[in-house]
């Protein structure tokens, strides 16, 4: 070698022999094997000297010789088609480019390309779910929630279906469902994303009136955001699949909140009052029905009675006038004596013997008593003093 000692001396290696020690290696230490010093090192001239060797006589002539130049051509193909093989993560896909043109997408394992500058790999992450942020910023650093956040009333304020302004705020979460598709059908992925679902959102509020957006229709409206955002993307080819839409904020615009709240109080007062009549009405009006109806029934009763005694009247008439065309003088006298039986049956009735009415008597009738109201048919009790008991004559003078 170059710094080698030709003439066999103790010259040492190439930085040479320590000052006052002789034939030492370069660690200090005296050539030889054995010694009280514990093992020697090896000896890199050696092992230098030994390598030359061999390529000496693998290639006499050196690396300038035909046989080395094809050996040093053989070692560098080798190397460089050893370079196509790469590993695909389990979270990733391989995009394969053939002179920067993509040809195939490989999925999870260890591959193999044609080596650079022919094919390359493109390794983006599949399973990592991505978050775009409409309508405002969040104050979050590295993930973590650090800050205010910022409003963007550009992208918040919404028309709804009754012409009603609101403002929503809403994050899309959103991953890659085809690599190479990402990668190439679309320029700016989550510009892409961003616009679309802020173009989507727009049209599901557009047919939502303000009320059902506020209250109860907070879910339809993400599934249906969803879906359409979804359509707009496969539409596209942009190889992204959506995993879901949050709404983060869904309320009146700041300026007109106060007036909003009275108009809903107001609102939530006119359902009150019209649930108020309702409970009244149903109240009032199935009574009001049901005397009615009870009062046709009545009607109707009392109609069918007169008509039938009406009936049963002309009837009896027709059969006394029959009867009375054929026996007029028995007829007649069955008819007067049923009228004194109806005229006679609710008198007072006072009764005075013939024979003591033919003695010359003159009877005396209380007439005054017989107004007082008492049983039918029993004569009533004369005045203590007072001559002249019903029943009883009055001696004359």
């Amino acid at each position: 070698m170059p710094w080698s000692n030709q003439g066999g001396g103790g010259g040492g290696g190439p930085w040479g022999p320590p000052p006052g020690s002789g034939g030492n290696n370069p660690w200090g230490r005296p050539g030889g094997g054995g010694g009280s010093g514990g093992p020697t090192p090896p000896d890199l001239e050696e092992l230098l000297r030994k390598g030359q060797d061999r390529i000496r006589r693998v290639m006499p002539g050196g690396f300038g010789s035909g046989r080395g130049v094809a050996i040093l051509g053989i070692i560098i193909v080798g190397v460089w088609l050893l370079s196509g093989f790469y590993r695909v993560g389990a979270e990733e896909q391989g995009v394969v480019l053939r002179f920067g043109d993509w040809v195939r997408t490989e999925q999870p394992g260890l591959r193999y390309h044609l080596p650079t500058p022919i094919e390359s790999v493109l390794l983006p992450k599949v399973t990592r779910v991505n978050r775009i942020e409409v309508g405002y910023r969040s104050g979050a650093v590295d993930g973590r929630r650090g800050g205010a956040d910022r409003d963007v009333p550009d992208e918040s304020l919404m028309l709804t279906g009754d012409e009603n302004i609101i403002d929503i705020d809403f994050a899309v979460l959103w991953q890659i469902k085809d690599a190479g598709e990402y990668l190439f059908k679309i320029r700016d992925p989550e510009a892409t994303v961003k616009k679309a679902a802020e173009s989507a959102m727009r049209e599901v509020i557009g047919r939502t009136d303000i009320q059902p957006a506020l209250t109860e229709a907070r879910q339809e409206i993400e599934v249906a955001t969803r879906a359409l955002l979804q359509g707009m993307l496969d539409q596209y080819q942009a190889g992204i699949e959506v995993v879901q839409v949050q709404l983060q904020k869904v309320d009146p615009p700041g300026a007109v909140i106060d007036a909003f709240n009275d108009v809903q109080r107001a609102r939530a007062d006119r359902e009150r009052l019209r649930n108020e009549a309702e409970a009244y009405r149903n109240d009032v009006i199935p009574r009001a029905r049901g005397e009615a109806e009870r009062l046709i029934q009545e009607a109707s009763a009392y109609r069918e009675q007169v008509v039938s005694l009406a009936q049963g009247d002309a009837q009896r008439f027709v059969a006394v006038f029959e009867a009375y065309r054929d026996a007029p003088d028995v007829t007649t006298r069955r008819l007067y004596l049923e009228t004194m039986e109806q005229i006679l049956r609710g008198t007072n009735k006072v009764i005075i013997d013939g024979d003591t009415g033919g003695q010359g008597v003159v009877p005396y009738l209380p007439l005054n008593e017989l107004r007082v109201p008492g049983i039918a048919g029993q004569p009533q009790a004369a005045t203590p003093g007072r001559p002249g008991v019903a029943g009883q004559p009055v001696p004359a003078n």
